[in-house]
């Protein structure tokens, strides 16, 4: 009976610890590494929402400008053409590929050709003005520009969230929860500025 006794406290006392042990890793760090994951993947989220934001105004831009400049069939395909592959690349690019190089930069070049479409749409617009007096084309010029602004924002909030998560895999104790718990998970990938970033942009009158 008395060596039976001791026997039933161990599965409480176990219990008790492994409590504790919890209780003392959830204090140290390690579900540190899971949030951050989740906050990059919540950001990169909004940066494809942006996106998605921008590629949806262009098939009215599209038409709008045809009505006044059918003639600018090429300018016009090549919109609508970037825009496909943008947004079939967009697809393509899952959270789970963040940590990828190729697929991050297959994905900004695929956004880069369409913002260069649309550079060159609006460039060609500066001919007709009567479609640039067309209050639907105003309207949507303001709804470009200001997803432009809210896809700098989103893609500012990724780098942040980029920043923080790669440096949680590199410092004490991240370093050693992503070892031991989290080996699976890789630094992620980040936006690389395009060539001539660094130099301020030609104004013309």
């Amino acid at each position: 009976m008395s060596a039976a006794l001791p026997r039933l406290f161990h599965a409480p006392v176990r219990l008790l610890a492994m409590l504790l042990l919890a209780l003392s890793l959830t204090g140290c760090g390690v579900n540190e590494i899971p949030r951050l994951d989740e906050g990059v993947n919540a950001a990169w989220a909004q940066v494809q929402n942006q996106y998605q934001r921008r590629a949806d105004l262009i098939p009215n831009l599209v038409e709008t400008v045809k009505g006044f400049a059918a003639q600018e069939k090429d300018v016009l395909t090549a919109v609508i053409e970037a825009r496909a592959k943008a947004t079939q690349v967009q697809v393509q690019v899952t959270p789970d590929m963040l940590s990828d190089p190729n697929a991050l930069k297959m994905f900004e070049q695929a956004q880069g050709q369409l913002s260069s479409a649309l550079s060159r749409l609006l460039v060609t617009v500066e001919r007709y003005p009567e479609l640039k007096s067309s209050q639907n084309f105003i309207a949507l010029q303001s709804q470009l520009e200001g997803t432009e602004n809210r896809i700098a924002v989103a893609r500012r909030d990724y780098i942040d969230a980029v920043r923080v998560f790669n440096t949680e895999l590199r410092t004490f104790p991240g370093i050693i929860w992503a070892t031991i718990l989290y080996g699976d998970l890789e630094p992620k990938q980040n936006f690389q500025a395009a060539p001539g970033a660094d130099q301020a942009p030609a104004v013309k009158f």
